[in-house]
């Protein structure tokens, strides 16, 4: 069931549902990754008791189940702190990704445009001597530049 709420735009998703999308596929890997490592134990558990097992079926059995039920328990913390460190390392490397995708696109439209290429590189000269006052707009307006170019600020 399907529980996101559309915001009044239509195509845009709920700010709610956003947010329940990264804890959402961090429960589902770790919820995956817990079901392979209980999987390999229980296999190799198998082939460990299998000469064994032919004569005692039902003592097998409860083995394989002993030892899934514990590797649950074992298993179950250490999946979900590599998922949660997996998902974080991943979302940071998209961002990386997405904020260098847009440096490339901004310095690409700076080389047509005369006039971004040079506000761009008087932000980047005078952004080292942002401790002295501003004493006029076009200084002041060159910092705001520099910032917002060092914070990403800037959409395209």
């Amino acid at each position: 069931m399907n529980t996101a709420t559309k915001s009044i735009l239509g195509q845009m998703p709920a700010q709610t549902a956003v947010a329940a999308a990264p804890a959402t596929s961090t429960k589902a890997l770790a919820t995956l990754m817990l079901a392979a490592g209980v999987a390999a134990l229980v296999v190799l558990t198998d082939q460990m008791i299998d000469s064994w097992a032919e004569s005692h079926v039902v003592a097998a059995w409860l083995a394989l189940w002993a030892v899934a039920a514990v590797a649950i328990g074992v298993l179950r913390g250490v999946t979900r702190a590599l998922a949660q460190n997996l998902m974080s390392g991943l979302d940071a490397w998209s961002a990386h990704v997405a904020r260098r995708r847009a440096d490339e696109r901004l310095w690409a439209m700076a080389q047509t445009d005369s006039r971004l290429m040079n506000d761009l590189q008087t932000a980047m000269d005078r952004a080292s001597n942002e401790t002295q006052p501003a004493k006029d707009i076009a200084t002041l307006m060159t910092r705001r530049t520099a910032r917002m170019l060092q914070s990403r600020m800037y959409y395209i």
